[in-house]
C-alpha cells in the first residue's frame, strides 16, 4: 500500500511555523534520525518521544505496533507540533498509511520510503540488501518499498536483532561489534553472492552507530544508504517547500519517554554524542 501524499500546510505560516518536529520511535534508536534532523535543520525545534516502557517494536505483533504507534503518534499531536516523523522502521512499516489518515491535516514522514529511495538513487537496478528487526523483515517493507520505484532492482532482508543491543550498550566499534556484523554478513556477502550485492540499507534506525564496523566488513564497493539521514533530507525539503522553517529563534529539544528516565538519558546520550541525565527527559504516559 502507498503512503498518503503530504499535504500542503493552510493555516498562517507564521502562527504555524514556530511549532516543533515531532519524532517517536520504540525507544532510542530514533535519536539517529533526531540528530541527523538536527544537524540538516538547526533552527527548528525539535520533541522526541520514545516508547520505552514497550520496546522492542521489531518483536511486536503488527497489530501491537500500529496501536503503540497510534498512541505515540496522538500524544504528540496534542503538543501541538507541525509535522510527525515516524523515526521507526518497524513502525513506518506498519502504520505510515494509518497515521496519515488519522491525524490529517497534520503531515507524517516514514523512514522506510526515503531509505528505499535513496537507494534507488545511489544503485538504479541495484542488489540491494536490507539489515533490519524481525517485524521489518517479516512485514517485507522495503522490498516493496523499492521494487515500487525500481521494477529492475533486486532485494533481500537480513533481520540483525543483536545489533540493537550492540548499538544500546555503545559496543558499536572493535573487535565485538565487527565479529557480530561478519556473524550477520559473511554468509550474505559469501562467495558468488557477494557479487550479486551492491547496495546495504541500514533498515535499523539502530544501525548507522555501527556504520563504521559495517564498511570494515563490507568494505568500499558497497554503498551504504543510512535511512536517518535520508529522512533528514525529506524533512529539509518539505519545511523548505512549504515555508515552514522555524524564524523564532527557538531551537529547543525536548525528550520524553514512557519509562527509564536514568537509562534514556545514559543510552540516549551516546546516540546523540551529547552528556544527558534523567532530568533532561520527561516521562509520559501514553
Amino acid at each position: 500500500m502507498r503512503a498518503v501524499p503530504l499535504p500542503a500546510i493552510k493555516m498562517s505560516q507564521q502562527e504555524s511555523s514556530s511549532r516543533p518536529i515531532g519524532i517517536f520511535d520504540s525507544g532510542v534508536g530514533g535519536l539517529t534520525v533526531l540528530k541527523s534532523i538536527r544537524e540538516t535543520c538547526p533552527d527548528e525545534k525539535l520533541l522526541y518521544l520514545g516508547d520505552t516502557a514497550r520496546l522492542p517494536y521489531g518483536t511486536k505483533s503488527a497489530k501491537s505496533v500500529a496501536r503503540y504507534a497510534l498512541q505515540a503518534a496522538a500524544h504528540l499531536q496534542k503538543r501541538d507540533i507541525k509535522l510527525l516523523v515516524i523515526a521507526c522502521n518497524t513502525a513506518s512499516a506498519v502504520a505510515l498509511v494509518d497515521l496519515q489518515k488519522e491525524l490529517a491535516p497534520l503531515p507524517v514522514i516514514g523512514v522506510v520510503q526515503p531509505g528505499a529511495l535513496a537507494a534507488v538513487s545511489a544503485r538504479p537496478a541495484g542488489r540491494h540488501l536490507v539489515l533490519a528487526t524481525e517485524a521489518t523483515v517479516a512485514l517485507g517493507a522495503y522490498s516493496r518499498a523499492i521494487k515500487a520505484l525500481d521494477a529492475k532492482a533486486s532485494v533481500s532482508e537480513l533481520a540483525c536483532e543483536l545489533l540493537v543491543a550492540l548499538a544500546e550498550e555503545g559496543w558499536t566499534a572493535g573487535s565485538v561489534a565487527e565479529s557480530i556484523v561478519h556473524k550477520y554478513l559473511d554468509g550474505a556477502l559469501d562467495g558468488s553472492r557477494h557479487s550479486r550485492i551492491n547496495s546495504l540499507i541500514l533498515g535499523c534506525t539502530h544501525f548507522p552507530l555501527l556504520r563504521p564496523a559495517i564498511r570494515l566488513v563490507v568494505g568500499n564497493d558497497i554503498s551504504i544508504v543510512d535511512s536517518a539521514s535520508t529522512t533528514a533530507t525529506v524533512v529539509d525539503a518539505w519545511l523548505e517547500q512549504n515555508g515552514m522553517r522555524n524564524r523564532s529563534g527557538n531551537h529547543a529539544l525536548s525528550l520524553l519517554a514512557t519509562d527509564g528516565a536514568r537509562r534514556f538519558a545514559r543510552v540516549g546520550g551516546t546516540f546523540l554524542g551529547t552528556s544527558l541525565t534523567e532530568d533532561d527527559v520527561e516521562i509520559v504516559d501514553l
